[in-house]
């Protein structure tokens, strides 16, 4: 298909493209974090225990980070546009067939496995598609994108509670699979571009290096575009390796609350009205999150990975307090808290990893990363679940999840003092190959370097 334009175009139908992505993420993510509003139900309805119903989730979440590579390809391959329309059929298709209720392997197959694939290959293409209509507002763009997660869930809340009273789980499930054929017209609404777009914007980024600090080397540089297939050596990477495994332990505990905070309500005595607003508080405090740890890290105050340790280990101690709530008014509380802090790792999370691997190998680490985190968000509801079961009390899997996160933050350390071991070899390798330059060399350096601040505040 022919591309509509070569060239950024950094606004215009750009926000055409910014609106259906923002579409595409509540019509997705947004559905799978309300779920748990089904899950008594459908526990209910096949009379399962809270670890086989857990299943259902844990397929989704798994099936939406595998299919993350195939979807990156499929993109590559054919177009944006034609990938989220599948993922809108696919989606459908989950919920559609979800409906017949036939027995809980058929909802792992279809509000599980087609349900993550649907997902999958609806929010990879929608996230990606945005970076290449804009350059200079690309932050801008991809926040406002990101943030339809969390309006769309603040409103399926109550939506989806009402669908349960009126039309019952199943019914509701149908409804909710006609709504995501929505994300097929959001993709049409995707145009196409020349993959040379992304080229000549990041052209722009590196002619004008930000603030004071010096142009990166060329190899730096190189667009990520260009790369058609995976590194897979990145592996071998012990920064990677470290975040990798901070990524399963987290992707073990996020899921975890959502799908048990809305049966912990319940066992509290708290009416169904009152219980999904707590979803809704849990994605009012992450929307507003998200912004003020995204404007807080473009201020380059503290590292990133420094902030997300910290965010880390006060969603642990949140998860950790939760369970002391008795009432409605306390657990909205705690629910708050977490939500919030929630929202700042996520609003986070990413740019760590591109800190860590680099912009050249960035798309290779993030399909490797979510393909690994994968693990993480299988394993974690039911074993959540297993550890409900036996506890009796749905308390013990917000403890789990607590306890996990601070194991993960473990890693984090570990991986920011490799970091910090690798700069300072580096300075000092810096140091020695400048003391053999010529001087002729040394002072070409400093005069590029000062036509590039000089250049950058004329700007």
């Amino acid at each position: 298909m022919q591309a509509k334009t070569s060239n950024p175009p950094d606004g215009g139908y750009g926000w055409v493209v910014v609106a259906s992505a923002f579409t595409v993420m509540g019509l997705t993510v947004a559905v799978l974090k309300t779920f748990g509003l089904f899950f008594v139900e459908i526990q209910q309805h096949f009379d399962e225990l809270a670890s086989t119903t857990s299943w259902i989730t844990s397929v989704t979440i798994i099936i939406f980070h595998l299919g993350a590579p195939v979807a990156s390809s499929l993109c590559a391959r054919y177009t944006h546009r034609a990938v989220v329309i599948t993922g809108g059929l696919l989606a459908f298709a989950g919920m559609a067939l979800g409906f017949l209720g036939l027995n809980m392997v058929w909802m792992y197959a279809t509000t599980g496995l087609l349900q993550g694939l649907g997902i999958s290959f609806s929010w990879i293409p929608a996230i990606s598609i945005v970076s290449h209509y804009f350059s200079k507002k690309r932050a801008l763009a991809s926040a406002i994108a990101s943030a339809g997660e969390c309006v769309f869930a603040f409103t399926f809340a109550p939506f989806f509670q009402w669908l349960i009273s009126q039309y019952g789980w199943k019914g509701a499930l149908l409804i909710i699979g006609g709504i995501q054929l929505n994300i097929c017209v959001c993709g049409v609404l995707m145009r196409p571009l020349a993959s040379s777009c992304l080229l000549e914007a990041k052209h722009y980024e590196t002619e004008r290096p930000p603030g004071n600090r010096e142009p990166r080397i060329d190899k730096e540089d190189k667009s990520p575009i260009t790369h058609k297939t995976f590194n897979w050596m990145l592996v071998r990477q012990p920064e990677f390796v470290l975040y990798a495994i901070f990524g399963i332990l987290a992707a073990m505990s996020f899921f975890i609350p959502p799908l048990f905070l809305v049966p912990l309500s319940y066992s509290l005595g708290i009416d169904d009205s009152w219980t999904a607003s707590l979803l809704s508080i849990l994605a009012v405090v992450d929307f507003a999150g998200r912004l003020l740890c995204g404007w807080y890290a473009n201020l380059h105050i503290t590292k990133t990975v420094h902030l997300l340790t910290v965010t880390i280990t006060l969603i642990s101690t949140s998860l950790m307090l939760l369970p002391l709530a008795n009432n409605y008014l306390s657990l909205a509380i705690f629910t708050g808290f977490y939500g919030f802090f929630f929202g700042t790792t996520v609003a986070i999370h990413i740019t760590v990893l591109a800190d860590v691997v680099g912009m050249p190998d960035f798309d290779s680490a993030l399909g490797l990363f979510m393909l690994i985190r994968s693990t993480g968000g299988f394993v974690g509801p039911p074993l959540a679940g297993l550890i409900v079961d036996m506890a009796g009390d749905y308390r013990a899997g917000f403890y789990m999840a607590g306890a996990t996160l601070v194991l993960s933050a473990g890693f984090l350390v570990t991986l920011d003092q490799l970091q910090q071991r690798k700069e300072r070899g580096n300075q000092i390798n810096t140091k020695q190959e400048n003391s053999t330059l010529p001087y002729s060399t040394l002072r070409l350096l400093k005069l590029q370097n000062k036509r590039y601040q000089e250049h950058d505040v004329v700007v």
